[in-house]
């Protein structure tokens, strides 16, 4: 039985699919098992390009913007988390900077979940290897059992 659940989240639709099938096997548990299930929300990208005419250059966002940032992760997780309010859970976020693969395997181990539920975007061939494979990452370094949820056709990333 899972008891502690790590969904990581990326703000998107298609990143939302694994939380209707968490509920859903929440719903199977006996009534006196409870869950604690911990919305992760990672920022990846802690600097923009500036453009001026043809040149560009990458410039760090300052510790304001970044709190911003932060700030609508938590708001984003919270939200998110009222979708799995029932009796049997509870919800918890964190946010974290980083490389996402990294920092959902270092939430799982600092949280001791039993479990990483997260969906897939199903990209393959060109394009995953373009964009790399988070999910792939997360399969091969997590120290426990990894739930991928595909999000159903026609989920776009808004």
């Amino acid at each position: 039985m899972f008891e502690t659940i790590l969904v990581p989240l990326d703000g998107s639709r298609v990143g939302e699919a694994a939380i209707p099938v968490i509920k859903k096997l929440v719903t199977k548990c006996p009534p006196e098992v409870h869950v604690e299930i911990t919305l992760l929300g990672v920022i990846t990208l802690l600097r923009h390009w500036v453009v001026v005419g043809e040149a560009s250059a990458p410039v760090s966002y300052t510790e304001e913007e970044i709190k911003l940032i932060r700030q609508r992760v938590v708001n984003y997780l919270e939200k998110t988390g009222k979708a799995l309010q029932m009796k049997q859970i509870t919800v918890k976020t964190m946010v974290s900077s980083g490389n996402a693969a990294e920092e959902i395997l270092k939430a799982a181990d600092k949280t001791k979940v039993d479990l990483i539920a997260m969906s897939t975007h199903g990209r393959s061939g060109l394009r995953r290897l373009a964009f790399g494979s988070i999910t792939d990452k997360v399969l091969r370094g997590a120290g426990v059992p990894v739930l991928l949820v595909r999000a159903p056709e026609g989920t776009t990333n808004e």
